[in-house]
């Protein structure tokens, strides 16, 4: 955890000396970081977020805030994560029900990075289900202090996710009974398509199996044949047309962990946005549109853990490695950067959230009885191409203003069928 200092920021540079803490003096609370002194933060964020900030991503330094975990979720890993264990080969867990798996984290532990990674598959923002509802995405390059050239807008009517174990809020608890007949471990689902009119009807559908040595199984549904069909799983690392998301790195690092290797890189303290003002986000004024500025951003604790994949469990994943930063508190992964066969930086995934009680300042259902964290805005960005996509949640034009239903039983299982998705896209 970051330390809490009652004295002025100027007295502790010379207190600790300047060698030690100059990425800490060079930013405090009321700080505006614009383009013209971004090299000022370029140590306290990943290389990829600061290639954002360098290309006009404003941000306004805060002070730190805690986070705490829902409730429920916190209870759920006083009560089970004593009997959580990595398996026989270091990777799987064993005994897991509910909560967080491994609490107590040791640096000096040879295994921290997996135990880190099957966190922050656990982690606190949603361990239930979560229905996100007309959310809006647009694609533009970066354009410094320039006008916004907007390529693409996108709007999809859901987004959601179902888990079928580590569940704390809603019933079934803690596992829904289907677990033992199909071993699902979590369903996702985003559609219909809404907007490009040319994609409208489209959805895709994924399945991810608690079994290490089964595959996820995806699907997509097609419109102009109207007919749903398998998607293979090395699809999934690949960006679809001009969009720069791709499914294993939305969300976070969102990949079958059994099928990686991770490496702890360290903890360090950096800057990322978890108590965003601007509600609903907005695209950035000062770099063409391409990502959602200016907003909040303060010294967060993060673990930093490299993603590899196994080759033997793995090929034709389009990115050597993925460099992810989490969260210490909330265990979401507020950026991460991907690199490309050649071990090159090629893209970027940039979170923007909030940590309130409700969605939206205004929100009359989502409406909770403790505060959580709920993400306003998202930028996946390649820095190769110089293009940037970026989602809303609320989108500015979306007709459901509360955008977020998380932990609230607004979906079931019956909304993952492929049947649900291809009558959603007639």
């Amino acid at each position: 955890m970051p330390i809490r200092f009652a004295v002025p920021i100027s007295l502790l540079c010379l207190a600790l000396g300047f060698s030690a803490s100059a990425a800490l003096c060079q930013v405090k609370p009321g700080d505006m970081i614009t383009r013209s002194n971004a090299t000022s933060v370029q140590s306290l964020l990943s290389p990829g977020a600061y290639y954002a900030v360098s290309r006009g991503m404003e941000m306004n330094i805060v002070a730190h805030n805690r986070i705490d975990w829902p409730p429920p979720y916190k209870v759920a890993t006083e009560q089970y994560s004593a009997q959580v264990r990595l398996g026989a080969d270091h990777r799987t867990i064993e005994g897991y029900v509910a909560g967080q798996p491994f609490p107590l984290l040791d640096s000096n532990d040879k295994d921290i990075a997996t135990k880190i990674m099957w966190n922050s598959n656990f982690r606190p923002i949603a361990s239930d289900d979560y229905d996100l509802r007309f959310f809006e995405c647009q694609v533009a390059p970066f354009n410094p202090g320039g006008a916004q050239n907007q390529l693409l807008f996108v709007t999809i009517g859901h987004a959601a996710g179902y888990s079928e174990i580590g569940r704390t809020e809603v019933e079934p608890l803690p596992a829904d009974p289907d677990f033992k007949s199909t071993g699902i471990w979590w369903r996702a689902a985003a559609y219909p398509i809404i907007a490009p009119a040319n994609e409208r009807g489209a959805g895709g559908m994924r399945f991810r199996y608690w079994e290490p040595d089964h595959a996820d199984d995806a699907w997509a549904y097609l419109p102009d044949t109207r007919r749903v069909r398998r998607v293979n799983e090395v699809v999934l690392s690949s960006s679809p047309g001009l969009s720069t998301w791709d499914p294993d790195h939305a969300g976070g690092f969102a990949a079958k962990p059994q099928e990686y290797n991770f490496k702890f890189v360290g903890e360090r303290d950096l800057l990322a946005c978890v108590n965003a003002a601007n509600s609903p986000a907005h695209p950035c004024p000062t770099d063409g549109g391409a990502t959602s500025c200016p907003d909040n951003w303060e010294m967060r604790h993060m673990y930093i853990v490299e993603v590899t994949p196994r080759p033997e469990r793995i090929t034709g994943v389009l990115q050597s490695r993925t460099v992810v930063y989490i969260d210490s508190e909330g265990w979401f992964n507020s950026y991460l950067d991907s690199y490309d066969r050649r071990g090159e930086l090629w893209k970027t995934q940039i979170y923007l959230l909030t940590y309130r009680d409700r969605p939206v300042p205004d929100a009359k259902v989502a409406v909770y009885p403790y505060k959580r964290e709920f993400v306003v805005a998202a930028s996946s960005v390649d820095v190769q191409s110089g293009l940037s996509t970026t989602c809303y949640f609320p989108g500015p034009d979306s007709p459901e203003r509360e955008c977020w239903y998380i932990n609230m039983g607004a979906v079931d299982r019956e909304f993952f069928t492929t049947q649900a998705m291809a009558r959603a896209g007639h």
